[in-house]
């Protein structure tokens, strides 16, 4: 190998480094955001099949077992409402999970580099 590729190679590979660090707040927030997006609503949509969530509602006024007298009706009813309850806590703690991701996601570089200023003595005010 000759010093001139080496010089070369080195070049195109500082040139590189140097435009990742430049383009990664622009893809973080363009690019990255919306792949999270899309996985959040994949996410979602996971855990309402997981937990049966519409299956449940749709339900909720058919009778179980075949029971069609009023006794069967109620504890159909009842049951249900309860299972739907339930499953909805379920997913509301999904749902302010995924919350809490995107939250995290948009505020990292910031809080890193708020993080990375104060080590090293950057912010004097605080």
């Amino acid at each position: 190998m000759t010093l001139n590729s080496i010089i070369i190679d080195s070049g195109k590979i500082i040139s590189k480094f140097i435009f990742d660090m430049i383009f990664f707040p622009f893809w973080w927030y363009t690019r990255g955001f919306f792949n999270i997006i899309v996985w959040s609503k994949n996410f979602l949509g996971q855990r309402l099949k997981s937990t049966g969530l519409l299956v449940w509602v749709k339900n909720i006024f058919t009778p179980m077992y075949g029971q069609h007298d009023w006794a069967g009706i109620l504890i159909s009813f009842l049951t249900r409402s309860m299972q739907i309850v339930f499953r909805s806590g379920i997913m509301l703690f999904w749902l302010i999970f995924v919350f809490l991701v995107v939250f995290l996601w948009l505020t990292a570089p910031a809080y890193i580099l708020f993080q990375l200023m104060y080590q090293f003595n950057l912010l004097k005010a605080i």
